[in-house]
């Protein structure tokens, strides 16, 4: 296992359980196992649409964007 995998592995295990599902099962859809798929709600699926649309008109958060979103 590297130590970025390792790093986001033991954040992972302090978040609440709900949370660590979502993201067991991101993980393993990710890799190609069988997992629960995932039910977006309509507010999910119109941020969804919405972050579609943004890539496709090649609008991207800038890395200062990002940082200052922290």
């Amino acid at each position: 296992m590297t130590k970025l995998l390792d790093k986001a592995l033991e954040s992972a295990r302090r978040l609440p359980p709900a949370m660590q599902e979502d993201l067991a099962n991101l993980m393993l859809s990710f890799v190609g196992v069988e997992g629960q798929p995932v039910i977006l709600t309509p507010e999910e699926d119109e941020a969804l649409a919405r972050s579609e649309a943004a890539a496709a008109r090649h609008e991207f958060a800038t890395d200062a964007g990002v940082r200052l979103a922290r």
